[in-house]
């Protein structure tokens, strides 16, 4: 087998075994420079032992611009960009490369669905292809769950997704959260803010849409010995807000990079 892949014993060694898989896709985050000339072969090797995948990407830029999203290379199997995911009971459609998403925040995703009470008003700021809509609706008995996201795409496959799954207590909403939030007339029991990078600039927004006693979870990516600093983020902001804070919980979401983590802050807002 290894003749007819092509790939000597030292060059098999290089090959990543960590990836993501979205629907059909699988996506190499990192691609050895020593195998790109190789990739094609790299690519096949992984569509004969994965029966389930029938796309093959490498991440040739890392996520950037205003929506955060990467840039990816098929190097095997059909030429297409367009996945069907399934995650927490829900199904999903997405474009890989004009998406911000991430497969490895499902467990998170879920986590956020089990804390939700009945009849919570939910707000999820940056909602992407509205997987944290999806979950908490399918999961929970939430009274409704606003989504707003400024990428057109990312919203026009979550418009599709909600009518996908059904959903009935899910508000999409397309702009630039500053623009959008502050003419919603609703005050929420929950705030969710799961922004790629840069989270910390919205707080304040996030803050006034929350009611007394309303809940807001605030991810950010810190260094492994400095997850403490989002816990000062949202304090200040609340000092900021004349609001009090309760920080109930720090919870680590996966690991982003060497030694950085993606985290949750839990915090109570009186």
């Amino acid at each position: 087998m290894k003749g007819k892949i092509c790939l000597s014993e030292a060059e098999l060694k290089l090959v990543p075994s960590s990836f993501d898989i979205v629907g059909d896709i699988l996506i190499f985050a990192d691609f050895p420079e020593e195998l790109k000339k190789k990739e094609r072969v790299v690519g096949d090797l992984f569509l004969k032992r994965l029966k389930n995948i029938r796309v093959v990407c490498r991440k040739t830029k890392q996520y950037s611009g205003v929506y955060r999203t990467p840039k990816l290379k098929i190097i095997a199997g059909a030429r297409r960009k367009v996945a069907t995911y399934r995650e927490n009971n829900c199904v999903m459609r997405l474009d890989i490369e004009k998406c911000y998403f991430s497969p490895r925040l499902g467990n998170e995703r879920k986590r956020i669905a089990s804390l939700v009470k009945p009849e919570e008003k939910i707000l999820v700021m940056f909602s992407g292809v509205a997987p944290y809509p999806l979950v908490i609706s399918k999961n929970s008995k939430a009274k409704v769950i606003y989504g707003v996201e400024m990428n057109p795409v990312a919203h026009k496959f979550a418009e599709e997704n909600v009518k996908l799954n059904n959903r009935k207590n899910i508000k999409l909403l397309r702009g630039d959260v500053r623009t959008v939030v502050p003419k919603i007339r609703v005050k929420f029991d929950r705030v969710l803010m799961p922004l790629p990078r840069g989270a910390e600039n919205f707080l304040d927004l996030a803050i006034s849409k929350l009611k007394k006693r309303g809940m807001l979870h605030f991810y950010d990516f810190l260094e492994q010995d400095k997850l403490e600093g989002a816990k000062t983020k949202v304090v200040e902001a609340c000092d900021k807000a004349r609001r009090k804070c309760k920080v109930i919980n720090i919870v680590k979401c996966g690991q982003y990079g060497p030694r950085k983590l993606r985290i949750c802050v839990d915090a109570l807002i009186y």
